[in-house]
């Protein structure tokens, strides 16, 4: 599929078909999502694949999202920063945080490449989840991914549109200054300067 295709085309899925995904499929995506940038090089991210039903169901309670139990696989991502922090101090739990984004989106993009619905979910009882799965407390939990077969496909018109996110040069200029814009700001200097 053509990326910018592809990039449309995922969306977030709260609703599933009973029909479970393939594990193979999660396992490409996570594959994929490893070959993202990581600072120093360094892979700090492991992804917990839960197919257990009984389990998703406790994880969809402690996340409030009963939609969740749809879905036939999780993917929780998660993150260990003890490497990054004591190599960059502060800044390694920021770097953990980008890598993890990234390789969240690229995961999500290669699902969706194969036909199947994910979402983001970020909202959880942490301490909840860590005790079910057993998730040590130096591990951070970055996001639990349900991964299924989107029920009732809906094509719906973006909302995201491009000039609402953009600044040019300095924030709240929401328009790229033209050549000639930029001749008389210059020129309107000039005339300041020669009146002094």
């Amino acid at each position: 599929m053509e990326f910018d295709e592809l990039v449309r085309k995922r969306r977030s899925v709260r609703s599933f078909k009973k029909e479970k995904a393939s594990w193979k499929d999660v396992l490409n995506a996570i594959d994929a999502a490893i070959q993202g940038p990581f600072a120093g090089n360094h892979n700090n991210l492991k992804f917990l694949i839960v197919e257990d039903k009984k389990k998703i169901i406790d994880i969809a309670d402690f996340c409030e999202q009963d939609w969740v139990s749809e879905a036939g696989i999780l993917v929780l991502v998660c993150s260990d920063d003890s490497h990054l922090e004591n190599t960059y101090g502060d800044r390694g739990r920021v770097y953990s945080r980008q890598e993890a984004g990234a390789a969240i989106y690229a995961l999500m993009l290669k699902l969706a490449d194969a036909g199947l619905g994910t979402c983001w979910v970020g909202s959880y009882n942490d301490g909840a989840i860590r005790d079910r799965l057993k998730i040590p407390h130096h591990v951070q939990i970055e996001a639990v991914i349900p991964v299924g077969f989107e029920n009732d496909k809906k094509d719906k018109e973006a909302k995201k549109k491009l000039e609402n996110v953009l600044n040019w040069e300095e924030w709240g200029k929401s328009k790229r200054p033209t050549p000639f814009e930029e001749e008389l700001e210059d020129y309107g200097q000039k005339i300041k300067k020669n009146k002094k």
